[in-house]
C-alpha cells in the first residue's frame, strides 16, 4: 500500500529545517501545502511560536508506518528484503529472493515460532530503485509525516544518531518504530511496547528524571500501524495466545500513551487485501512481482481483510456473503496458497520438500493458521471498550476517493470490484470508522466498538493524507496545543 511519487530526501530536507533559522518555517509549510489553489491557513503564523516551545514539557512522539512502510533486511547477511530495489536486493522473481521475502512455513508449527532472519532497521522514508545499472530513482514514502514533525521542531532519534541532523546535544522527542510488517499484528504490538519503553527512558535520561518517572508519549500511526497501536493500547505487550483465546483486556498499553492518532487505518479491513492475497501484488514494472503464494505466507495481510459479517466479499450470482475466514472457501475457489497453480512458487519456498502433495499440505496448513489468527485478532479488536482517562484515540480519514467496497466472486473464483464507496482509494470511510451499521443496518449515530475522541475527514488518497494541508494543520494542533481531556 505504497504510493509511487517523487520524494524529497528526508535527510536533506530535515537538515535544512534544523540548521537554518526558525523563519524557514514559512517556506517549509508553504511547500508542504503546495501553495496554490484555494486560500489556506497560514500555518507558519499559527505554529511558529508553539513549535519553538521545545522544553521538557514537550510530549515525545512515536511514528508507526503502515504495511510496506518499514525497511526489511536479513540480520545475518545484510541483504535488503524490502525498501531498496537496487542490484543485490532480494528479488521475488527468483527462488532465492522469494524465500528471502516470504515467511517460513512448517506443518503444525505455531505462527509465532515460524521465524526467519528478517528484521526492520527502521522506517522507510524513501524507497530506492535501480532502473538500469546506471540510473537510480528515489520514491517518497513516509517522508511527509517526518517533514511535518520536523516543522513542529520534534528532534528525531534516527536522524540524530545517523548524524544527518545536529541537535546540539538536546534529547530526542521523536522516535520511529520500524517493524516486520509481514508478521502478526499482535507480535508487532508486543515489540512496540519495548520501543516505547526505550523512548521513555531516553526522555527521562535527557531530562534528568529518576528511573520510573511516568512519561507518556503521543503515537502517530498510518494504515496498518493503527491496528498495531490499537492492539497495543488494549493488551500491551501480550500477543495473541496460540490456543485461539483472547488475552485479558487491561488497557496496559494505554498507560504509556497520551494521544493515539490514526491515519487511514483499515479498522474493518480493506477489500484490496483480499485482492492481493488472491491475485498477488505487482507494484509497477520496476519492482518484482509478489505472487499470491508469497504474500500468503504473511499473517499480517490476512489481518487487513474485511470481517465476514460486513459482506464485503459476495457470491456473484446470489449476492450472499462469502466467508473469507474459512479455509474451505480458499480451497473451493483455489485462492492463494490453496491455488492449483501455487506449486511452482511453493517449490521455491520449500526446496527441501520433494513431494508436491506434501508442499500443498504445508501450504494449506499455513493458510488455515493465518486465517484463524486473523479471526482471533478481529475478535480482540472488536470488543467494544473505552480507553482509560488520560488516553485519547483519534483518526484522520480520507473520504473523497472511490474505494473498493464490495468484491464479487464468480463460480471459478475470479474476483472483481462490484461496488465502490467513499474512502481514500484503499480504505473506505466506514472501515476506518469501524462503523458496525454496515452489518446491522442504518441507525442514527455511529455504531463503533472504538470510542473515538476525534474524527477528521480529509480529501486525499491513502498516502496523500499525510501531505494534506488540513492534515498538517490539525495534527500540529493536536500535538502542540490541544489540551488533554481530564
Amino acid at each position: 500500500m505504497l504510493d509511487e511519487r517523487n520524494g524529497l530526501g528526508v535527510n536533506r530536507f530535515l537538515t535544512r529545517v534544523h540548521l537554518r533559522p526558525a523563519s524557514v518555517l514559512a517556506s517549509v509549510l508553504c511547500a508542504l501545502a503546495a501553495c496554490h489553489g484555494p486560500r489556506k491557513a497560514d500555518l507558519a503564523a499559527i505554529y511558529n511560536t508553539p513549535a519553538q516551545q521545545i522544553g521538557d514539557e514537550r510530549t515525545p512522539v512515536v511514528v508507526i508506518p503502515g504495511i510496506l512502510g518499514s525497511r526489511l533486511e536479513n540480520r545475518t547477511t545484510g541483504q535488503k528484503i524490502w525498501g531498496s530495489f537496487t542490484y543485490g536486493a532480494a528479488d521475488a522473481d527468483t527462488p532465492a529472493g522469494a524465500r528471502e521475502i516470504a515467511l517460513p512455513m512448517a506443518l503444525g508449527v505455531p505462527l509465532g515460532e515460524l521465524r526467519d532472519d528478517g528484521f526492520s532497521p527502521g522506517v522507510l522514508d524513501l524507497l530506492v530503485a535501480d532502473v538500469t545499472p546506471f540510473r537510480r530513482i528515489r520514491i517518497g514514502a513516509y517522508v511527509d509525516i517526518l517533514m511535518t514533525l520536523a516543522v513542529g521542531e520534534y528532534r528525531d532519534e534516527e536522524l540524530g544518531n545517523s548524524g544527518a541532523v545536529d541537535y546540539g546535544g538536546l534529547h530526542y522527542t521523536c522516535f520511529q518504530y520500524g517493524y516486520d510488517w509481514r508478521r502478526d499484528v499482535s507480535e508487532n504490538a508486543s515489540e512496540l511496547h519495548q520501543r516505547i519503553l526505550d523512548a521513555q527512558q531516553q526522555v527521562r535520561d535527557g531530562r534528568g528524571l529518576p528511573d520510573g518517572t511516568p512519561v507518556k508519549v503521543d503515537v502517530v500511526a498510518h494504515s496498518m500501524g493503527g491496528l498495531v497501536l490499537r492492539y497495543y493500547l488494549r493488551y500491551g505487550p501480550n500477543a495473541l495466545p496460540d490456543d485461539g483465546s483472547l488475552p485479558e483486556l487491561t488497557w496496559e498499553g494505554a498507560k504509556n500513551v497520551r494521544r493515539a492518532i490514526l491515519i487511514g487505518t483499515p479498522n474493518a479491513g480493506s477489500a484490496k487485501a483480499v485482492e492481493q492475497l488472491v491475485n498477488g501484488l505487482n507494484l509497477n514494472p520496476l519492482f518484482p512481482n509478489y505472487r499470491s503464494p508469497i504474500l500468503g505466507t504473511m499473517p499480517a495481510i490476512y489481518q487487513l481483510m474485511p470481517r465476514a459479517r460486513h459482506a464485503v466479499v459476495v457470491d456473484a450470482e446470489t449476492r450472499e456473503p462469502v466467508d473469507i475466514l474459512d479455509a474451505a472457501t480458499w480451497k473451493k475457489y483455489g485462492w492463494g496458497l490453496a491455488s492449483p497453480k501455487a506449486d511452482k512458487v511453493l517449490a521455491w519456498l520449500l526446496p527441501e520438500i520433494e513431494s508436491a502433495e506434501e508442499r500443498k499440505e504445508i501450504g494449506i496448513d499455513h493458510l488455515t493458521k493465518c486465517l484463524a489468527r486473523a479471526d482471533q485478532l478481529f475478535r480482540a479488536l472488536d470488543v467494544p471498550a473505552s480507553p482509560p482517562e488520560g488516553t485519547e484515540i483519534s483518526i484522520f480519514i480520507g473520504d473523497a476517493e472511490p474505494t473498493p467496497a464490495v468484491l464479487s466472486v464468480d463460480a471459478v473464483g475470479r474476483i472483481k470490484v462490484a461496488e465502490t464507496a467513499p474512502g481514500d482509494g484503499t480504505v473506505t470511510r466506514v472501515s476506518a470508522l469501524m462503523d458496525e451499521r454496515q452489518a446491522a443496518g442504518y441507525a442514527v449515530g455511529l455504531r463503533s466498538p472504538i470510542d473515538w475522541h476525534r474524527v477528521q475527514f480529509i480529501s486525499a488518497d491513502h498516502l496523500g493524507l499525510t501531505r494534506s494541508h488540513d492534515f498538517v494543520n490539525n495534527i500540529l494542533y493536536q500535538l502542540l496545543e490541544e489540551p488533554v481531556d481530564k
